[in-house]
């Protein structure tokens, strides 16, 4: 039997995305993002909510990009760091120890040391209530060559990326293979 819990934010998985994006006078700024995923196969998109009051959501209106940073479960205190504390009051990247790079494609930084970025410009932006859904559209992603695999395209176990628990607040890794998608369920 299934108990109700009420209407929660709750879905599983839920990623840890860090979102930068760079100020009115040009200063790079980031925070952690777990509202957020691919939304549009063509052209290739990704989604994320932010609330109006944060930073990064000017910085958003102004500069219309920003990248999708995805750090490495050895990089969780980092990426912890940059949902606790606001851009307004504290430089994160110098805080954290991490290197913002100028995109040459949007007008946003990415971080350096993360193994996958994704460079975005925002193509719609949706009101919802205490967010506002951001829609960029994906115009590369940069990868660091020790995450490829022999196709040239990222391995999970590589990235080794973690996710988000909303119900109870904690980070975990990701799990072991399950099966081949889009062959597995062949066998029903």
């Amino acid at each position: 039997m299934k108990k109700s819990i009420g209407a929660k934010t709750i879905i599983y998985p839920t990623p840890v995305l860090i979102v930068a994006t760079y100020d009115k006078a040009g200063r790079a700024n980031a925070m952690s993002v777990a509202w957020g995923g691919i939304c549009c196969s063509a052209p290739p998109s990704v989604a994320i909510s932010v609330r109006e009051a944060t930073y990064t959501y000017g910085n958003l209106i102004e500069k219309k990009a920003f990248t999708v940073n995805i750090p490495s479960e050895s990089q969780v205190k980092e990426a912890d760091y940059f949902g606790i504390v606001s851009g307004r009051d504290k430089n994160k990247f110098a805080d954290a120890g991490l290197t913002p790079v100028k995109s040459k494609l949007v007008a946003a930084p990415y971080i350096k040391e993360f193994p996958l970025i994704l460079e975005c410009k925002v193509s719609h932006s949706f009101k919802i209530g205490l967010h506002t859904q951001f829609i960029g559209e994906i115009l590369d992603i940069k990868a660091d060559d020790s995450i490829l695999d022999d196709k040239g395209l990222p391995d999970i176990k590589k990235v080794a990326p973690f996710l988000f628990d909303p119900a109870n607040r904690n980070y975990y890794g990701i799990g072991e293979l399950l099966g081949k998608a889009f062959s597995i369920g062949k066998n029903i």
